[in-house]
């Protein structure tokens, strides 16, 4: 349905290092971005321990969103422009969904907790439930704001976020296996931690870009911009994303947070600095108050606080993190898994408790997917269009795509205290530091 939106009376920019300039007509945008709920987005970092690695990664998930914003906007534009439906069901561009697409894009990632995946992994929260709860719920004023546009318009933001928005080309436009979110991310993260991989041309990509009835296809001249795409993202998955030691570090926060949610359930904090924006966390009682207090800050400044606190593993784990101190790593499969308690054991044998200071780290990613009816995680594969209006699947007309599809890449790495590798000889645990040092090779269990 065509909705009455009302149109800034003159263009707002953010001015931006990966799209030069953020253009916002809509004054709907406008508010959404200036709610106390995406304000927060500046105060989480985009891509979380990595800048323990990378020292530039210090971006933020605010600038990731407008950057998705901004290209939904850009394809907009061109289907509009190029592909502007003609008659009902001809499967072209109806401009009525011009303002979901563009909520939807710059509120996508409006629920990430602090250090993102991490902290979903330690509390069993889901950001894109929160996302969902937070567009929807009269308590927000994203909600508020979304409701100035018709009181369904909320519901119709949060299920494009879900999936379930009934016009496929919204959809895909901000979930596939080329959306804009990823485009976003991809130079954006390169940008930033001074890699090269992510690079890849987004101008081209737009370009060849066109909807059909079920969703969003690519001109056949324009595969090869496609494929470029692909290896990037490969690419970074392997040089950033899966880093060795921005999961040490990320370990290290697993752990950290575990520790305090042990010590809290014990009754181990009374007397000291209770974590107060985290108790709902750790009761698992949270409401969307308690949720959207919570930032990298907070966290930062708890861990502060704990390298004085009396508990010697809590402070431990603070110093580490707060420290740049990340748990060292080597890689194990299927035939030397069956050793990784032992080697647990001996690390324990030397004064630390393995609960806390050995874990297993697990980072794969398909490259690319092709569409399997049997999955229940299938991605939208990426369609070409030939000349004559017929779709093919990426893969069946790139020898590049193929040799990538369906092979899952990265790896199991097992975590230990950096100390383990070093030497002791005078130490009265010297002959279990040895016997450590024996089942690492190359940086691999053997």
């Amino acid at each position: 349905m065509p909705y009455h939106i009302e149109m800034l009376p003159r263009e707002k920019v953010f001015r931006d290092p990966i799209h030069n300039y953020i253009h916002v007509q809509h004054k709907v945008i406008l508010d959404l971005i200036n709610t106390k709920e995406f304000q927060r987005l500046r105060r989480v970092k985009q891509l979380g321990t990595a800048s323990f690695t990378f020292h530039g990664a210090e971006h933020s998930r605010f600038g990731h969103c407008i950057g998705v914003y901004e290209i939904t906007r850009q394809i907009c534009d061109n289907f509009q422009r190029n592909y502007s439906t003609k008659t009902p069901g001809d499967g072209l561009w109806d401009d009525n969904e011009r303002i979901v697409a563009l909520c939807a894009a710059l509120l996508h990632d409006v629920g990430h907790g602090p250090y993102s995946h991490t902290f979903e992994h330690i509390f069993d929260t889901d950001h894109e439930m929160w996302t969902r709860k937070i567009i929807t719920s009269p308590e927000t004023e994203i909600n508020h704001v979304l409701k100035q546009v018709s009181d369904d318009f909320p519901e119709k933001v949060a299920s494009v976020i879900s999936h379930t928005y009934p016009n496929p080309q919204v959809v895909q436009m901000i979930s596939s296996q080329i959306d804009a979110d990823r485009m976003d991310y991809l130079l954006r993260d390169a940008y930033f931690t001074g890699t090269k991989y992510g690079m890849f041309d987004l101008t081209r990509i737009l370009r060849v870009m066109r909807p059909y009835k079920d969703g969003i296809a690519f001109d056949y001249d324009g595969m090869h911009a496609v494929e470029d795409y692909v290896l990037s993202r490969f690419q970074m998955y392997q040089q950033v994303y899966f880093h060795p030691v921005s999961r040490g570090m990320e370990v290290v926060l697993t752990k950290l947070l575990q520790r305090a949610k042990d010590l809290y359930e014990h009754n181990h904090m009374n007397g000291f600095e209770m974590p107060s924006l985290l108790i709902p966390f750790f009761e698992n009682k949270v409401n969307i108050d308690d949720y959207l207090l919570l930032d990298d800050g907070i966290l930062n400044t708890y861990f502060t606080l704990w390298q004085s606190y009396p508990d010697e593993i809590l402070k431990d784990l603070s110093y580490r993190f707060l420290a740049r101190n990340p748990f060292k790593s080597a890689k194990y499969d299927k035939k030397t898994k069956h050793l990784l308690p032992e080697i647990a054991d001996i690390v324990e044998s030397v004064g630390f408790q393995k609960k806390y200071y050995t874990d297993t780290n697990t980072s794969y990613d398909l490259p690319y997917d092709v569409y399997n009816p049997n999955s229940n995680k299938s991605r939208t594969q990426i369609e070409i269009m030939q000349n004559d209006g017929s779709l093919i699947e990426l893969s069946t007309i790139s020898r590049l795509v193929k040799a990538l599809t369906g092979k899952i890449s990265g790896d199991e790495r097992f975590y230990f205290p950096k100390s383990m590798l070093l030497e002791h000889s005078d130490d009265i645990f010297s002959n279990e530091y040895d016997e450590f040092q024996k089942h690492i090779y190359n940086d691999t269990i053997i």
